[in-house]
């Protein structure tokens, strides 16, 4: 039997006889019935003393296997002991450690998992620039083309290499806002200091599609947050709104605010959303049926990363309405 080899158990057993003995032997001096009597009830104590060292030996023991199996396998188990004491409580506290470094090993497993995928992703989206520049790079290479071909295929490459750069730009930007490494700011931003700033920057390609923007601000529209970050939000999906609009639409930009939260319309009288692609809108990379050639699709993905990190949240509906609330 492993528990009467169990060294300890040993030593206890020899300590516990000799002091039985020793207390025998005196008893004898007094007389033989007490010395009986002694050692009835030291024999008795023996007993209940290995009875209840033999149940503990069990619940250490289970609990050793227990924790093997768990080193070992991908099995989730239950070794809670519904008992009090020293080693229930014990049990309880190895058993809650093991459920978060359970938690903790599929967090690791999905982070390397969506790391994998990601990786795939920029590669693909860079690749396919990168092809279409070795084929101009061919093409201009070739000594009876003319200057005016010359021009529009370095047209062309200026255009790649400025969808690259603004690839990589986005990408370590939302590497940046999922790892934490920076702290978005809690100040105080007004919504029409804002839109302000977003329209100045994107002005050329208002003019180059004759698209007018309505603003409805109000005066007090403002809220909590980064507004450097919230600058990129908005501005990317004003771009969305814009490529998506005919040229000479109109763009109206709503902005209010409630008790509860501040809240920033943007409409365009474009195509709309198709349906299917409604509840995939703001996925990495995902490029919708009515998407332009341009597009990445890494756009609104970052301004729902941007909104999300700021406690507010980004809704797309159909009938040529894009919302987000902060």
């Amino acid at each position: 039997m492993n528990f009467i080899r169990n060294l300890e158990v040993k030593k206890q057993l020899a300590l516990y006889s000799i002091f039985s003995l020793v207390i025998f032997l005196g008893a004898l001096f007094i007389n033989i019935i007490c010395a009986i009597y002694v050692l009835g009830t030291c024999i008795i104590s023996e007993c209940i003393f290995l009875f209840f060292t033999y149940r503990r030996y069990n619940d250490i023991a289970e609990l050793s296997y227990q924790i093997e199996k768990i080193l070992h396998s991908n099995e989730y188990l239950d070794f809670i002991v519904n008992n009090e004491g020293e080693l229930a409580i014990l049990s309880n506290m190895i058993y809650k450690l093991t459920i978060r470094l359970r938690e903790q090993a599929e967090r690791l497993e999905k982070e390397k998992n969506y790391l994998k995928n990601f990786i795939e992703d920029i590669s693909h989206q860079i690749r396919t620039p990168m092809t279409s520049i070795q084929i101009i790079l061919s093409r201009l290479s070739k000594e009876d083309i003319s200057q005016n071909e010359k021009f529009e295929l370095t047209k062309e490459i200026s255009s790649l290499l400025s969808r690259i750069e603004w690839l990589i730009t986005a990408i370590l930007e939302v590497a940046q806002l999922e790892s934490d490494t920076i702290t978005l700011k809690k100040e105080n931003i007004n919504v029409q200091e804002l839109i302000k700033q977003v329209l100045d920057t994107l002005n050329i390609q208002l003019e180059v599609k004759d698209i007018s923007v309505k603003l409805r601000i109000e005066e007090n529209a403002n809220y909590q947050g980064d507004f450097y970050w919230s600058t990129e939000a908005i501005q990317n999906i004003l771009k969305n709104s814009i490529e998506h609009s005919n040229n000479g639409g109109i763009v109206e930009i709503i902005a209010k605010r409630n008790p509860i939260y501040t809240e920033i319309s943007i409409m365009d009288n474009g195509k709309g959303i198709d349906e299917k692609d409604l509840p995939h809108l703001f996925e990495r990379f995902y490029k919708g049926k009515n998407s332009t050639k341009q597009s990445i699709g890494i756009g609104l993905f970052l301004s729902k990363t941007i909104i999300n990190k700021q406690n507010g949240y980004i809704l797309a509906k159909n009938r040529n309405t894009r919302r987000s609330r902060i």
